[in-house]
């Protein structure tokens, strides 16, 4: 009899949908390699959001290293003659600042011609720069229009900036050249265009001397070359803007230092958030934080309660309270505004001891820095915990892939099981019919049907 090809033709059984049903059965036994794969990948995924909350921890606190966060200061001006822009070595005070003169560049305009495309001639084009240096610039006759000039000396890049103008008259075109910067040593002088010079001679009702900035801060007359000007007032850059008087008042800005401590109350108390709601214990509905009972994670939560519950060795303040910060019974953080306030518009100095210390790397903020380096780096307990989940991960991948083969194999095996049944039924039904008909045969013959 020929073989069976599809399951349940011989039979009339719906073997394939019994078949079906031993797979789904079998495929079961993957479900918990399955889920411990997610667990761990749980646990990954969670560390990656500790060590995230911790980086955003120690920049948080990494601003409260570095004293120039308790020395803002700010600066206001009344009048209009300068802009000005304190740094944290500005000295608190005010300041009388009398813009007598601007810084000027030099600048001078030839006489106009016809065309800023014709060739004029070639030569040598030669300038004295404010340092005593000379500039030549040498123009070839084939290349010697209005443009080209423009271009070759601005090419040279020699302390001569050159343009072209149109003045909207009969010959219009003039080239104008400039110091790139203010001041008398940018000067340009004993202008000579050579065999150039009956074209381009010199418009002397054009010229603009160069001319140095000149102001008095408090009495002290100051010159500069350019209308930026620095340590007229130590610490502060000022922007001549015009000539006249202007008062420009430097002053503590504590706004930067509060900033950055509620930053770090802010940071910390994320951090913590984020600790609570991985270790969660979720009772009866089962919806437990993904590192319950982790012992990693339990001595990250120590060690940086450890940390901001000892404080600081030396200074006067050495302990988050005596800065106005409260450690709770929860293990957050709570700002006392008002203390915090009073104490960085009286004691600055002691904030400023207490978060960065005396040196590099010093106070509360340098020893947080420490111990987070230490959990985050490569060989640290974070990243070695991380690498053996997936190490794991791999041993589950692995084990997966096993378990799927014997699978595949006991299916093969219910299949071929099924379709000899297949056959068997078929053929004890063919058997079946033919001893039927035989007796049916048997029977007409001898008369009893």
């Amino acid at each position: 009899m020929a073989s069976i090809s599809a399951l349940g033709i011989g039979s009339g059984m719906d073997l394939n949908g019994l078949l079906d049903q031993l797979a789904a059965a079998e495929r079961q036994k993957l479900q918990p390699i399955t889920q411990q794969k997610q667990a761990q990948q749980a646990k990954i995924s969670a560390y990656g959001r500790l060590e995230s909350a911790l980086s955003t921890f120690q920049d948080a606190a990494a601003k409260l290293n570095k004293t120039d966060t308790f020395q803002g200061v700010s600066s206001a001006v009344a009048g209009s003659s300068v802009n000005a822009a304190a740094s944290s070595t500005a000295p608190i005070g005010s300041y009388q600042v009398n813009v007598i003169d601007r810084a000027e560049a030099y600048s001078v305009a030839t006489a106009g011609v016809a065309s800023q495309t014709d060739n004029l001639g070639g030569g040598t084009l030669s300038f004295t720069l404010g340092s005593g240096e000379t500039l030549a610039v040498d123009i070839d006759p084939a290349q010697s229009s209005l443009q080209n000039i423009r271009d070759a000396i601005n090419t040279a890049n020699g302390g001569v900036q050159a343009s072209i103008v149109n003045d909207g008259s009969g010959t219009p075109y003039r080239l104008v050249l400039s110091s790139p910067e203010t001041g008398t040593d940018a000067a340009i002088s004993n202008i000579n265009f050579g065999a150039l010079g009956a074209d381009l001679a010199l418009d002397a009702a054009t010229e603009q001397q160069a001319q140095n900035a000149m102001l008095n801060v408090n009495g002290i007359t100051i010159t500069s070359q350019s209308n930026r000007v620095e340590g007229a007032i130590q610490g502060v850059t000022l922007d001549l803007q015009a000539e006249g008087s202007s008062t420009v008042s430097i002053t503590r800005d504590n706004e930067l230092t509060q900033k950055a401590v509620t930053d770090f109350v802010d940071k910390y108390n994320n951090l913590q958030s984020l600790i609570g709601n991985l270790t969660r214990f979720g009772g009866e509905s089962g919806n437990n934080g993904q590192l319950l009972g982790d012992s990693t994670l339990r001595n990250v939560q120590q060690s940086m309660r450890s940390i901001i519950g000892e404080g600081v060795d030396t200074g006067n303040a050495r302990m988050l309270r005596d800065v106005g910060i409260d450690l709770e019974l929860d293990g957050k953080l709570t700002l006392d505004e008002t203390k915090f306030k009073e104490m960085i518009a009286n004691n600055m100095s002691d904030v400023s001891t207490f978060f960065a210390g005396t040196s590099a790397g010093g106070g509360l903020s340098g020893k947080i820095d420490l111990s987070i380096t230490q959990l985050l780096q490569s060989d640290g307990p974070i990243k070695n915990t991380t690498k053996g989940l997936q190490d794991s991960i791999g041993r589950l991948d692995d084990r997966f892939v096993r378990m799927e083969e014997s699978i595949g194999k006991t299916i093969d095996r219910y299949r071929t099981q099924f379709s000899q049944l297949d056959s068997m039924i078929a053929n004890m039904n063919s058997t079946s019919n033919y001893i039927t008909q035989q007796f049916d045969m048997l029977n007409a013959q001898l008369g009893r049907k």
